[in-house]
């Protein structure tokens, strides 16, 4: 039995000392492993930026290089609008709004077709545009300059027909078809090789073979054609032959230039028919949206290149009024204002003719086994033409009067001059009696004629900006089997 007087002793972990006084057990507190982890993870990352920080360097920047390569490369596309001006904006509009009502204008929604940007390239570290043309506000009142040619060489250039007596012999009896010994016809009149060296003698007035050699060697153009041709001071032209391309309507001019420069696309009866096909159909006045279609018969060579030589060189016979010419292959889409591109080609720089430099090579001698490896002409065609350069004495230099020899001519631009003239007529005659790649003979007309300084070789970025390249849609008929 327990007793209900029983002491009742309390028990507690604060023990009293020896002084009676009480001793407080402190608790220490655990630290929390949350906290020990941080500072582990953290330390790791420093160790880790510390031995590992040249290659944290070098991803971004890799990074960065692909990405600007990847903006050159890109074809853009409604971002780079923002960087038009508001004359440009209004004429993309414009266009698009006609390419719904009109099917002949149709858009295409793939490619470079209607494409406005800029083309740009770095220069000392900073980008830049290829083609500095004036702003639109500057283009409206651009005027086009009244140009004296001082001290020029040649003045005059005289076209020989079979109206001259000193060439009517050889000449009254040529077909107009070509044979297989020279492509020489009625359209071109004959010329020897003791007459082709002549030509290339300056003088204050100078004769030469020019085309246009006969009323009977072809290339007709109605009257109607030839008045508005006549009316022309300033023109861009193109020419699609045996159905080959299609005409792309160009884009990025100003009012200025919509009143002051014609734009003459030449077909001949093959493209008139494969376009009407295709509801592409000239209008009462004679036009497809900006382009003047001018109809040309009786094509002069079974070889359509041959045939398209004919305005792409000859401008200044065909337009006999007009002071200044550009020639867009059918190819491209002519994309600039003009009058800007005469400014910031010829005028700006003094120049009197503008064509590209080649982007791939610059010996006439290398070019010539890229088109026989390109089965763009016959080896032996292409042999004959070097054989007579090499016995004329054409150096195998790439740099002629300080010039790149070798062009891509695509797109030429230049005012008509006696002397340009000349130099076009030489060009147009060494592709009739060679190979039809205008290529090979650019750099020997230029070797040839020194006279011809103010050339404004420009590079392949600009050329870039002045077209939109579409590539030949279809391999064009020849003329005759």
């Amino acid at each position: 039995m327990f007793n209900n007087n029983s002491i009742s002793i309390s028990v507690s972990d604060d023990e009293p000392d020896e002084l009676g006084r009480m001793r407080v057990r402190v608790r220490r507190k655990r630290k929390k492993t949350g906290h020990r982890l941080k500072n582990e993870f953290l330390h790791r990352v420093v160790r880790k930026l510390v031995r590992y920080w040249a290659l944290l360097i070098f991803l971004p920047a890799l990074g960065l290089l692909l990405y600007e390569a990847s903006r050159i490369g890109r074809k853009p596309s409604s971002v780079a609008n923002t960087e038009l001006g508001a004359s440009e904006k209004s004429i993309l509009v414009d266009l698009e709004l006609s390419n719904v009502t009109n099917p002949s204008l149709e858009k295409k929604s793939d490619g470079n077709l209607n494409r406005l940007d800029a083309t740009t390239r770095v220069v000392g570290g900073v980008r830049q545009r290829c083609l500095k043309i004036l702003s639109p506000e500057e283009l409206e009142h651009l005027e086009i300059p009244v140009r004296e040619e001082a001290n020029s060489p040649v003045s005059k250039v005289l076209y020989i027909s079979e109206n001259d007596t000193p060439f009517l012999g050889g000449n009254s009896t040529l077909s107009q078809e070509h044979t297989d010994a020279t492509r020489f016809n009625l359209f071109t009149g004959s010329q020897t090789l003791d007459e082709r060296s002549k030509t290339f003698k300056v003088n204050e007035t100078v004769s030469m073979n020019c085309g246009f050699y006969s009323e009977n060697g072809g290339f007709k153009i109605s009257n109607e054609d030839k008045g508005y041709m006549q009316s022309c001071k300033v023109v861009v032209s193109t020419c699609a032959f045996g159905g080959g391309d299609d005409l792309y309507q160009p884009i990025g001019m100003s009012e200025a230039s919509l009143r002051k420069v014609c734009y003459v696309a030449f077909w001949d009866e093959v493209t008139l028919s494969s376009q009407e096909s295709a509801e592409h159909r000239i209008d009462g006045y004679g036009f497809i949206g900006k382009w003047r279609i001018v109809v040309v018969r009786d094509l002069p060579f079974a070889d359509q290149r041959l045939n398209g030589k004919i305005p792409k060189m000859l401008a200044h016979r065909l337009f006999p009024h007009a002071k200044y010419s550009i020639w867009v292959d059918s190819k491209s889409q002519f994309r600039r204002d003009p009058l800007g591109v005469l400014e910031v080609l010829l005028w700006r720089s003094n120049s009197v003719l503008a064509i590209s430099e080649h982007g791939a090579r610059s010996s006439v001698y290398d070019e010539a086994k890229a088109v026989v490896k390109k089965n763009k002409a016959k080896p032996e065609e292409v042999e004959v033409q070097l054989s007579q350069y090499r016995h004329d004495g054409l150096p195998e230099d790439k740099r002629f009067n300080g010039k790149k020899a070798l062009a891509e001519a695509s797109v030429i631009v230049r005012e008509h001059t006696p002397l340009t003239n000349m130099f076009m007529c030489l060009w147009f005659n060494e592709v009739v009696r060679f190979t039809s790649r205008d290529q090979l003979s650019f750099p020997y007309i230029l070797w040839r004629l020194k006279v011809l300084k103010n050339i404004n070789m420009f590079p392949v970025c600009t050329r870039k900006d002045l077209v939109n390249s579409m590539g030949h849609i279809r391999k064009a008929k020849p003329l005759r089997s």
